[in-house]
């Protein structure tokens, strides 16, 4: 069993900045899928920019989702979710 997606929120260059509910961050490149099948829809950043959290995983607007073992293996794990600070996570430098 996969690790929930929490939160999701979209970053520069259709990647996406991912909370899990085992506490993990991570950031999911998508451009390389962009150019496939249902997908090429997400290259309008418009659409690619109205993500949202689905059950276990994202989704977006146009009814595009990803399969939450896919998004918790391709995530790059980081430390601290993009666009927020240490502080905000509960740590202290």
């Amino acid at each position: 069993m996969y690790p929930s997606v929490k939160k999701v929120t979209p970053i520069d260059d259709y990647r996406l900045s991912i909370h899990f509910d085992n506490g993990e961050n991570g950031v999911l490149d998508m451009k390389p899928y962009l150019d496939f099948g249902v997908f090429q829809k997400l290259k309008d950043r418009k659409a690619f920019d109205r993500v949202r959290v689905s059950f276990d995983t994202i989704e977006w607007d146009s009814g595009i989702d990803l399969d939450p073992e896919f998004v918790y293996v391709k995530s790059q794990r980081t430390d601290v979710p993009h666009g927020e600070t240490s502080e905000e996570q509960g740590t202290h430098s």
